[in-house]
């Protein structure tokens, strides 16, 4: 459980993410993921990195339980920090990062695969951010890298998910195969990418992110902001623990 890294050929380091039961991670959990990611890109012998994940689904974002024990505000400061740098790690990793996703990809499953560099997919993948029904905001930065901006909003504000094929339709997906070929699919890529000489590799990365319209970084932490306001204004708490069936709190 936690957080590992491999090497399964050269050139490749595959970092794997295993919170069950369902990916939810706790606060160190994304610091743990940031570090994996971070000290694999760093590696001068990896030119290519896969992000997966083990269990049920790819990601289910912030442990939700972990801060609704917290009292205060420490838990909600932990993962909108941890968040941040989970998703930097993977935009800022000096090589390229696959993501394999497969089951759900919600939440801070979007803002990884948001920012990886390209993403395979197991046909019974969906993606989708249910945060209006989770009392929070954020990565809505991400998910407008995934799909067209008024389908990026429509998906927003009723927190519906997307599946993978229609993903590969809007091109942000870069296959889809059924779930025992979804780790092979990932390292064919990554073995296409690690085969490139390692400093032209690292150079191309820096030069595609330097080019970004969007500086996702910051957008995203703008985002975040308004996360913190609807906790202080309380709403957060009431849509939270009903977990999206308070119609006061969803209408007030």
């Amino acid at each position: 459980m936690g957080v590992s890294t491999s090497a399964p050929e050269e050139g490749i380091a595959v970092v794997t993410v295993d919170f069950p039961p369902v990916n939810a991670l706790p606060v160190q959990g994304w610091y743990d993921l940031a570090a994996a990611v971070r000290a694999a890109g760093a590696d001068p012998k990896v030119r290519c990195v896969v992000l997966t994940a083990a269990g049920r689904g790819f990601n289910a974002g912030v442990d939700i339980k972990e801060v609704q024990r917290d009292t205060g505000h420490d838990a909600l400061i932990g993962a909108n920090r941890g968040c941040y740098e989970a998703f930097a790690a993977v935009y800022d990793c000096v090589v390229p990062v696959v993501a394999a996703v497969h089951g759900f990809c919600l939440g801070g499953g979007i803002g990884l695969v948001g920012n990886a560099d390209a993403i395979v997919a197991s046909d019974d993948a969906t993606f989708g951010l249910p945060e209006l029904d989770r009392g929070a905001l954020g990565a809505a930065t991400h998910l407008a890298r995934l799909v067209p901006q008024h389908l990026m909003r429509t998906l927003y504000y009723t927190s519906r998910t997307i599946t993978a094929q229609e993903l590969r339709r809007h091109g942000s997906v870069w296959r889809v195969v059924p779930r025992e070929r979804l780790l092979e699919a990932a390292l064919e890529l990554a073995r296409e990418i690690a085969a490139k000489d390692g400093t032209l590799i690292r150079l191309a990365k820096a030069a595609i992110n330097g080019i970004d319209p969007v500086d996702v970084r910051r957008s995203y932490r703008f985002e975040q902001g308004f996360t913190f306001e609807a906790n202080l204004s309380g709403v957060a708490d009431r849509v939270r623990d009903a977990f999206g069936t308070d119609k006061e709190a969803q209408h007030s």
